[in-house]
């Protein structure tokens, strides 16, 4: 992989953190690149390397000190990162994708015409738009569960509010910087919210708890309140190809 960009690149976080970062803001290839390089340090099961975790554009490797020097780590990482274009890498195995009904617009999303707005489009492009095609969980984070997802035609590079929204309620659909996120509990945003749904993210009583994991799609569709509010939600999951 080249370098002229500066990337990828390893920051040491504290005593047990490493940092591998593809990129400086969002990008496809960027969290790509962070899901291919987690499931490949995962698959070789490295001694001392505790857990990994995506974000947008890096990759979080928390390290047990007492069972790994994090130095030798990152000679190791830059081994792997040399072995690859990463940025074109394929995306893990195993990843499910999740079929979410959502109601739009009305009580249910008090923001979608604003936001349409602001996209340069009417409600119902907006919708269309945002259920033609499944999104990526890019992370999850905020709240346990919770998926940001992603990427959103460019005209969806939305700012957030400048006050927030002292309460969406769980399941609520929200958008700004090209991403959607399904609120896992009820919790204040800025985000501007278009929309509700049934999905669960977070179940402290399954197994598992987390529903979704980092690259995993889901498809949001138009539907009715009444779906939305019957059971599961209507939602459904099957194994990506």
């Amino acid at each position: 992989m080249t370098q002229d960009t500066g990337f990828p690149k390893i920051i040491r976080l504290g005593l047990t953190g490493l940092l591998v970062s593809f990129a400086d803001r969002l990008s496809e290839p960027a969290n790509r690149a962070a899901l291919a390089l987690g499931a490949a340090i995962e698959a070789e099961a490295w001694d001392g390397v505790a857990e990994t975790a995506p974000t947008l554009a890096s990759l979080y490797l928390r390290v047990d000190p007492g069972r790994a020097d994090p130095d030798a780590l990152r000679a190791k990482i830059n081994a792997l990162l040399a072995s690859r274009d990463w940025l074109a890498a394929p995306l893990p195995s195993g990843r499910k994708l999740w079929r979410v009904p959502c109601a739009f617009g009305g009580v249910q999303g008090p923001q979608l015409a604003e936001a349409a707005a602001l996209a340069g489009c009417s409600e119902a492009e907006a919708i269309t738009e945002i259920t033609r095609d499944p999104v990526r969980v890019l992370t999850i984070g905020f709240a346990p569960g919770q998926p940001y997802l992603g990427t959103l035609p460019p005209a969806w590079n939305i700012p957030r509010q400048i006050d927030l929204t002292p309460m969406v309620p769980s399941g609520a659909l929200v958008v700004a910087l090209r991403q959607l996120i399904i609120f896992t509990a009820p919790s204040p945003t800025g985000w501007r919210q278009i929309g509700q749904t049934g999905f669960q993210g977070f179940r402290p009583e399954a197994e598992p708890a987390i529903a979704l994991r980092p690259g995993d799609e889901i498809q949001v569709s138009a539907a009715s309140l009444d779906v939305i509010e019957d059971g599961d939600g209507g939602v459904r999951w099957e194994l990506l190809p």
